[in-house]
C-alpha cells in the first residue's frame, strides 16, 4: 500500500503549495470541495479598484513547474535521531544539526518551524562550472505521469529531463526555487534571509527572489571584498579580475516589520582580577586656553602633553583611573583601562552594502578553520566567521533562531556562538548539511568507485577531506562546531554565561531502505494477523546509519516534527500493561510498537473516562495493528463523552 505522504505527493501540482497557502490567508474564495473561486475574486478585485497589469515579465526557465511542485510535496523520508550525540554531549542543546539533503529537512520543518526563524544565512553553490554543482534531481516519475502532472508533450518531457546531471542556468534555477520557496515559509514575519552568489547566478536569484519574495521585500544587495590575490591565468586576460562577491537580503513581509540593529556593544577583550576591560592610549589635541592649563594640562606618570596640546580627559578622570591602578606607562605612551561602567557601552555600526576586506576573505575563512581543525585544506572556499557575525548582529536578537541549510563548514554556527559570547545571547542555530562522499561514486550501481590499488577515488574537490579521514562532508561540519565551541570557552573563561550552549541535537534524514519500503507496498490493512515487524525497519542499524536509533524513536522524532512540535518538546512515557505509549505536551498520546491488545484499549478507555489521562488525540502506526485491534481502539473512543480523534497513519 501507498504511504499517506505518497498519495498526497500523487496529487501536488505546480501551484499546490501557493494555494495551500492563499487558503490559508483567504479561505473566502474556496468553495467546500476546496477548489478556487476565481470569478469571485476578480469581482472582488473590481470592488476594491484594485488595478491589474496588462504587461509585466517574469522568470521562466526549464523545470519551473516541477520546482513549484516540488515546493509543495510532503517528505518521503524520516527523521532519524543520533541518541549517542543527543543523550551525550548534546542532551541539553538546543542547537540542531541534520545531515541529508536540505530539501527533505525543509518539508519535514514546515510543520514545526513555519514561522519562526529569525535568520537564514546560505551560502549555496555558485554554479561556476568548477564548483561541482550538478541538478540532483532523477525525476523519480514516468515520463505519462511527468506529461499528466504538467500537461506536457513528448518533446517538452524531453526538454524537462535533460536538466538532469547538468549545470545550466534552469538547472540551477530549478534546484534553488522550492528551497527559497520554503524557506519563505519558515521566516518569523519579522524575518530575513541573507544568500550569498557571485556573478554566475546573481542576475537569476534576484529575479527569482522577486518573484518569491517580492520586489518591495528586497533589503538590498552586499557587495563583499572576497579576494585579495589575482586570480589572472594565461585564459583568463579577456575578463576583469572578480574582487568582490554578493550577499542579497530579503525580508519576509517588508520594511514595516523588519528592522535592522545599529546599536552595538563596545568589546571588552581583556580580563584581570577586577574584571573586562578595553586598552586605551590617551591621546592628545590642541589647547583651548585657561581651561587647559588648570584641569587639562597636567603630568601624568611624570609625562607632560607637548607644547600647545592637552590632554583628552581631565585630571578628575585620570585620577580615578590611577586610585583604581588602571593606568599603564608603555613605551612612552599612557594606556588606560577602559571598563563597561566607565563609559556608554553601546555603538553605532551602520549597515552598510559594504564589506571591505578588513572582515575576512574567502582565504582568511579557509586560513582559520585549517587552524581551527588542525587540517590542511579541506574546502575550497570558506566564509570568514567575522562576515557572517556582522550580519547576524544588524539583523538578530538575542533569543534569534539561525538556519543555514548548506551548511559546508559551519560558518555560520561559530558565528552565532560567537556573538552569544560577546553579547550574552542565547540565539539558536539549525544547521543543514547534505552526506556529500569524498570519494567517487558510480551512478548506476552506487558502489565507490576504485583505482588500480583498489583503493576508493578521492572526488576532485575532496581529496584533501578524504586523506583525513573523512568520508562525507558533514563530520567536518559538526566537528567544526565542536572545534570552535572549544575555543570561544577557552578564550572566554571569566565571561563566558553558565549556560553557553556550545553543542547541538543531531538528526539524520535518510529515506527507508529497499525491504522496508516493498514491505510497506505489500502491506494489507485488512489482515488479522502481523506477519512483519515494520517498526524495527527504521532503526539507525536497519537504515545503515549511525545513532542507536530504535525503530519507535525514528517514527516518534517524525512525527513530532509532522505534528508541528519541536525536538525537545516534553516526551511522557505512558504504560498500559506491559506497552509502553508516548504523551506529548498534554495533547498527544503516540502508539507505535506492536502489542496493543484488548487489555490496553481497556485501559486507555478507563483512564480518558476517569479523566486521569487529559489528551485530544490518538495517533498509532498502523502498520502495527490489525484490522481487529483497529476496530475495537476505534469503537471506543467513539463512546466516550469526551471526544477523542484517532489518527491512522501509514
Amino acid at each position: 500500500m501507498q504511504t499517506d505522504n505518497e498519495k498526497y505527493n500523487e496529487t501536488v501540482r505546480p501551484n499546490t503549495a501557493f494555494l495551500n497557502e492563499l487558503k490559508d490567508k483567504l479561505p473566502e474564495f474556496f468553495t467546500k470541495d476546496g477548489s478556487f473561486d476565481l470569478n469571485k475574486f476578480r469581482t472582488q478585485l473590481k470592488e476594491k479598484n484594485v488595478d491589474e497589469l496588462s504587461e509585466g515579465y517574469q522568470l521562466d526557465f526549464i523545470g519551473k513547474d516541477y520546482a513549484r511542485r516540488q515546493a509543495g510535496e510532503m517528505p518521503t523520508t524520516v527523521i532519524v535521531p543520533d541518541e549517542k550525540q543527543n543523550q551525550g554531549e548534546g542532551k541539553n542543546s538546543k542547537n540542531l544539526f541534520f545531515t541529508g539533503d536540505n530539501l527533505e529537512v525543509l518539508r519535514h520543518l514546515q510543520n514545526n518551524y513555519q514561522n519562526k526563524i529569525d535568520v537564514i544565512y546560505i551560502d549555496p553553490p555558485y554554479n561556476t562550472g568548477s564548483d561541482g554543482f550538478v541538478y540532483p534531481d532523477n525525476f523519480e516519475y514516468s515520463d505519462e505521469k511527468l506529461k499528466d502532472m504538467f500537461g506536457l508533450d513528448d518533446d517538452q518531457v524531453e526538454r524537462l529531463k535533460s536538466i538532469q546531471g547538468k549545470s545550466s542556468h534552469s538547472a540551477w534555477l530549478a534546484f534553488m526555487y522550492p528551497r527559497l520557496a520554503m524557506a519563505k515559509k519558515l521566516l518569523a514575519k519579522d524575518g530575513v534571509i541573507f544568500i550569498s552568489i557571485d556573478d554566475n547566478e546573481m542576475a537569476d536569484l534576484k529575479i527569482m527572489m522577486d518573484e518569491l519574495y517580492g520586489e518591495k521585500q528586497l533589503i538590498g544587495n552586499i557587495a563583499w571584498e572576497s579576494k585579495t590575490k589575482s586570480q589572472n591565468t594565461a585564459t583568463s586576460y579577456d575578463k576583469l579580475q572578480p574582487k568582490v562577491e554578493y550577499i542579497l537580503a530579503y525580508s519576509k513581509y517588508g520594511h514595516s516589520h523588519f528592522h535592522l540593529n545599529i546599536k552595538g556593544r563596545k568589546k571588552y577583550p581583556f580580563h584581570d582580577e577586577k574584571g573586562a576591560y578595553r586598552n586605551y592610549t590617551l591621546e592628545t589635541m590642541a589647547s583651548d586656553g585657561v581651561r587647559g592649563r588648570t584641569s587639562m594640562i597636567f603630568p601624568i606618570k611624570g609625562i607632560m602633553p607637548p607644547s600647545g596640546q592637552q590632554w583628552k580627559l581631565g585630571k578628575e578622570k585620570i585620577q580615578m583611573y590611577d586610585l583604581r591602578k588602571d593606568i599603564e606607562l608603555k613605551n612612552g605612551k599612557i594606556i588606560l583601562k577602559i571598563r563597561p561602567n566607565d563609559e556608554n557601552s553601546l555603538k553605532t555600526e551602520p549597515f552598510w552594502a559594504f564589506y571591505p576586506k578588513d572582515i575576512g576573505t574567502a582565504e582568511s575563512g579557509k586560513k582559520i578553520l585549517n587552524q581551527l581543525m588542525g587540517v590542511r585544506e579541506i574546502f575550497d572556499t570558506v566564509k570568514p566567521t567575522g562576515l557572517i557575525q556582522s550580519l547576524l548582529f544588524h539583523s538578530s536578537q538575542k533569543n534569534s533562531i539561525v538556519m543555514d541549510f548548506f551548511a559546508g563548514s559551519s560558518t555560520t554556527a561559530d558565528a552565532v556562538m560567537q556573538l552569544n559570547a560577546e553579547d550574552d545571547g542565547h540565539r539558536k542555530f539549525i544547521m543543514v548539511q547534505k552526506p556529500e562522499k569524498t570519494y567517487e561514486v558510480d551512478k548506476e550501481t552506487g558502489e565507490a568507485k576504485l583505482d588500480k590499488s583498489g583503493n576508493r577515488i578521492p572526488t576532485k574537490g575532496g581529496k584533501a577531506a578524504y586523506e583525513a579521514g573523512y568520508m562525507t562532508i558533514d563530520p567536518i561540519s559538526r566537528e567544526r562546531i565542536r572545534c570552535a565551541a572549544k575555543k570561544i570557552r577557552e578564550n572566554n573563561k571569566l565571561t563566558l554565561p553558565k549556560d553557553f550552549d556550545g553543542s547541538f541535537k543531531h538528526y539524520r534524514v535518510v529515506k527507508p531502505v529497499k525491504q522496508t519500503l516493498e514491505e510497506i507496498e505489500d502491506f494489507d490493512p485488512n489482515n488479522i494477523n502481523l506477519f512483519t515487524d515494520m517498526v524495527d525497519g527504521f532503526s539507525s542499524h536497519a537504515l545503515a546509519v549511525d545513532g542507536d536509533a530504535t525503530g519507535e524513536e525514528t517514527i516518534l522524532a517524525t512525527w513530532l516534527a509532522k505534528d508541528g512540535y519541536s525536538f525537545d518538546a516534553d516526551v511522557e512515557e505512558i504504560k498500559f500493561s506491559n506497552y509502553t505509549a508516548y504523551k506529548v505536551e498534554d495533547n498527544r498520546l503516540y502508539l507505535i510498537n506492536e502489542g496493543w491488545r484488548a487489555e490496553q484499549t481497556k485501559e486507555l478507555l478507563n483512564k480518558l473516562g476517569t479523566h486521569q489521562l487529559e489528551i485530544q488525540s490518538v495517533v498509532l502506526f498502523g502498520y502495527s495493528f490489525n484490522v481487529a485491534e483497529l476496530r475495537e481502539l476505534e469503537n471506543g473512543l467513539k463512546q466516550l463523552d469526551s471526544k477523542v480523534t484517532l489518527i491512522k497513519r501509514y
